[in-house]
């Protein structure tokens, strides 16, 4: 009875840091012994704690006696998974009392959609068809290889333009991930497409092919095998055992394909819990649906709890009140008022200028104000809608000597040292990986496409791949650089190779490549350096390879340039890449219609309330000083060739007059018939008759 009092006690106190609906939602169905739960939503507005209720829910779950190993934890990156498990271990630690050198239980099976698919698979690989080694291509590889199925095909000499490489990719992605027709898709969002249908269609089926034929997969196909193996009603009764308690963070960013496999993991619901929040539900353009989250509590036969959080811990109460009022025009969502003890009389901040080089004034203007009433420029944002919407500020901010960081860029993996290096890896790990084994072959001077193919045809059809690669004829022009290579490759397919030795072996043999093809090789070995620290933390090379494509670094050591030695730096974002975070200050570009809503968005209802929803989570990224920029100029650039023009801007459809009134307008307009400060009255001013000096030029 000694032991259990003061465990109670400190699971009171671990409970006590939460407001009334965090409980709720952390205590809901949850008993002794930790049966499984009913299906719960927890809608969570911005700002209102939800990552750490839902680590308090895992927490109080294993209190209750349910196993760490039998909990699915899905986040939509690693980061989170990762802040996900140090959050529940830090509730654990302090409730079960453990000693400095006693570590928590951990979450084996918390990560990405993706992530923990590709687990799955490789454990029922020789059940469902896969070899076990197979690979997974990122983003680019997967766009070389529909780039060579299609140039198989004979569709990169059509006499018409048929769709590149990469938007063949995005219409396959979208019709996998939404499983809509390819009708369907093609007319809704590629509709220039939409005559080369039974061309594509052609296309995706040899891409199929070549995946298969390569033992290789790429993103989408992680939750396309998941999901139809969940379709085998014995394997999706084995899989589904496995886990008792099956929890989702940002369940509104979440597209059919990977609601389908919820619903086959859990059918009635028991142990579901999905938190999310329908306002911030922008990720259409990756095939998310807003629906998933509309429609939960009414999958099930027993309708799914509904628990709201609606205490927002970061904004003041009038920029609460601004964006409470945009979303509530919404059509369809579920009802709630953000709202927070922060009272604050400063309210958000309409600001009409002249045109984009008068916006990027004022920004900049308020971004120094700010800074010298002890904002740093780290604390403060300026967010759009798209990449080139910064331009014109990107200008004044250089002129100005303001530093920033630019959201987006250059990716990690895209760059072409580290995909050499991890090509290496992946060609050692997987044989059958003919774009890894082009890419790397034809690093050795004098080894061309010819070359290269020829070799990949042979180690294709042959059952010893490393004798294969050791009796071919290499081009005398390669000489010992091809016995470098064959060297290195050996020691990468040793069956007592070890990992991350294995890395230093693949470093060892590219570096010298480095150095002859790229004048900044100092500044790339950079990145192979933070490749080799990546590789460290992982315990296999096959682990390390599929997780570093499902979830990449996000920035090369070449992109963030100059600024990044400064003492600080402002921050700019689309607003996509905004969403999770906060600042003190943050400015909106361009909240006018044509933007904010894209004129490209407009097209349906559906589309109209995303852009509104867009708007929503733009204002509440903002922790103290919200100011949304009017522009009544805007440059458009025509892509018809027919020149650019500037259009008269209105602002947005989504700050009706009514909702405006929470704002504070700037300039400051007067009250009708009282006179502008410092005006001249016009009883002084003289009468011109401009028309008739204008007539007396041609008398």
């Amino acid at each position: 009875m000694q032991d259990s009092q003061p465990s109670a006690v400190r699971l009171a106190d671990a409970l006590s840091e939460l407001n009334p609906q965090q409980r709720d939602a952390v205590l809901f169905g949850v008993t002794a012994g930790a049966p499984a739960t009913p299906p719960l939503l927890v809608i969570a507005g911005a700002g209102s704690g939800k990552t750490n209720t839902l680590a308090h829910r895992v927490a109080h779950l294993i209190i209750n006696g349910a196993d760490p190993h039998r909990i699915m934890m899905l986040t939509f990156s690693r980061r989170a998974a990762a802040e996900m498990d140090r959050r529940v271990g830090h509730v654990l630690r302090q409730v079960m009392k453990l000693a400095s050198t006693q570590s928590p239980p951990s979450l084996p099976w918390s990560g990405t959609f993706h992530a923990l698919g590709a687990r799955l698979l490789r454990e029922y690989a020789g059940h469902i068809g896969l070899a076990d080694d197979f690979t997974v291509h990122d983003r680019g590889d997967a766009e070389d290889l529909m780039g060579i199925a299609r140039h198989d095909l004979g569709l990169s000499a059509t006499e018409k333009r048929f769709p590149l490489k990469a938007t063949c990719l995005s219409v396959y992605s979208r019709t996998v991930n939404s499983q809509a027709p390819l009708t369907e898709v093609l007319d809704q969002h590629f509709p220039w497409c939409a005559a080369w249908h039974d061309e594509l269609r052609k296309l995706f089926a040899a891409y199929v092919d070549a995946k298969q034929a390569q033992h290789a997969l790429d993103y989408d196909d992680l939750l396309v095998y998941w999901a139809e193996m969940m379709e085998i009603p014995e394997l999706a009764a084995a899989v589904s055992a496995r886990f008792d308690h099956i929890l989702i963070d940002e369940y509104q960013d979440t597209n059919r394909l990977q609601a389908a496999i919820l619903l086959a993991m859990k059918p009635d619901g028991r142990g579901l819990t999905v938190v999310g929040d329908d306002a911030q539900s922008i990720y259409s353009f990756r095939a998310a649906t807003v629906r998933n989250i509309l429609d939960f509590p009414g999958q099930f036969a027993t309708p799914a709890d509904v628990i709201t959080l609606d205490r927002n811990y970061r904004s003041t109460q009038p920029i609460l009140d601004a964006s409470n009022a945009v979303i509530a025009l919404s059509s369809e969502r579920y009802a709630k008022a953000l709202w927070t003890d922060r009272a604050s009389e400063l309210r958000p901040r309409l600001v009409t200028v002249s045109d984009e080089a008068g916006q990027a004034r004022w920004v900049a203007d308020q971004v120094l104000a700010q800074r010298e009433a002890g904002t740093v420029l780290k604390s403060q944002a300026v967010l759009f809608r798209t990449g080139s919407h910064s331009a014109n500020l990107e200008l004044e901010l250089t002129r100005r000597n303001i530093p920033f960081v630019k959201f987006g860029g250059l990716k990690f993996l895209e760059a072409a040292h580290v995909k050499d290096v991890l090509s290496l890896l992946r060609w050692a790990q997987n044989p059958r990986s003919r774009l890894a084994g082009f890419r790397v072959t034809q690093l050795v001077p004098g080894v061309g496409p010819a070359t290269a193919g020829k070799l990949l045809d042979a180690m294709e059809t042959s059952t010893a791949p490393m004798d294969t690669l050791r009796a071919f004829t290499f081009p005398g022009a390669a000489g010992a650089d091809w016995q470098t290579l064959v060297a290195a490759y050996d020691i990468l397919r040793r069956p007592d190779a070890t990992w991350p030795a294995d890395m230093d072996t693949a470093l060892e043999w590219y570096l010298p490549q480095l150095v002859r093809l790229f004048e900044d090789a100092p500044v790339r070995q950079g990145d192979l350096d933070q490749l080799s620290r990546i590789a460290a933390l992982y315990g296999s090379r096959e682990q390390f390879l599929t997780e570093l494509t499902l979830d990449p670094p996000d920035a090369t050591s070449d992109e963030s340039g100059v600024p990044l030695r400064d003492e600080d730096y402002l921050i700019l974002s689309t607003i996509h890449s905004a969403k999770g975070q906060e600042w003190k200050a943050v400015y909106v570009l361009n909240v006018i219609d044509g933007c904010i809503p894209s004129d490209m968005s407009t097209g349906t209802a559906a589309e109209i309330e995303e852009e509104r929803r867009l708007l929503y989570v733009a204002m509440t990224r903002a922790k103290e000083s919200l100011q949304l920029v009017v522009p009544q100029r805007f440059y458009v650039h025509n892509q018809t060739g027919r020149g650019d023009r500037h259009v008269y801007a209105s602002r947005t459809r989504f700050i009706p007059d009514a909702v405006a009134k929470l704002f504070d307008a700037y300039p400051k307009r007067p009250p009708p018939g009282e006179p502008i400060l410092g005006a001249v009255p016009p009883s002084v001013l003289p009468r011109v008759d401009i028309g008739g000096r204008l007539r007396g030029r041609w008398s």
